[in-house]
């Protein structure tokens, strides 16, 4: 077997996760990954997936990129990136096409609530952005909102509140911006209804 410092620069090389044919691919074989499971070095997070455990440097954002890649980081996941909440969320929040295979959600760890959108509506509002020193895909304030509006009826009344008064005093919020989204997402009324007053 490889030394573990070596085993440790192949899983840097991948973000610290790495897939069964990755490990195959430098010469990590299925011996190989029981043994550094059993000596606490590394961890199954799901089928064919396995993760670096570093104690001193963990981020679950390097987790949910690598698994679901095509992913957005939304709703309660965007509020508290952006601090419109001080809630951590029980789950990461991501966006996915309506045509993505739900199955894969079906994991005991990290915990994720999908959406499943239109592809037509997926990328709108989607940035670039950094968590933990992890780069990330995630919707920008304004879709954010918007999505908020969307799912006001089931979203929690407080968390809500909080991310509408947040967004008001928001000195870069961007309001032809907010408009243009709730236009694309059916949201006008909505937004003329409970952010009218500050536009």
């Amino acid at each position: 077997m490889l030394s573990i410092e070596t085993i440790q620069d192949k899983f840097k090389q991948h973000n610290g996760v790495m897939r069964t044919q990755e490990l195959y691919e430098a010469r990590i074989y299925y011996n190989d990954i029981q043994k550094l499971i059993e000596n606490g070095v590394i961890e199954k997070i799901r089928y064919g997936y396995y993760q670096w455990i570093d104690n001193e440097n963990f981020s679950e954002a390097i987790t949910v990129t690598r698994l679901f890649p095509d992913a957005i980081m939304c709703m309660d996941t965007a509020l508290f990136y952006y601090r419109y909440s001080y809630r951590t969320p029980l789950a990461w929040h991501l966006a996915v096409s309506k045509d993505s295979n739900k199955t894969r959600f079906k994991i005991d760890y990290p915990f994720t609530k999908p959406y499943y959108l239109e592809p037509s509506i997926l990328e709108l509002g989607a940035v670039d952005g950094e968590m933990d020193g992890n780069p990330i895909r995630i919707y920008n304030k304004e879709r954010t909102i918007c999505d908020c509006l969307r799912y006001m009826g089931k979203m929690d009344k407080e968390i809500f509140n909080k991310a509408i008064q947040s967004y008001i005093a928001d000195s870069v919020r961007n309001i032809p911006r907010l408009s243009e989204y709730a236009k694309k997402l059916r949201v006008m009324q909505k937004v003329k209804m409970i952010l009218g007053v500050w536009m």
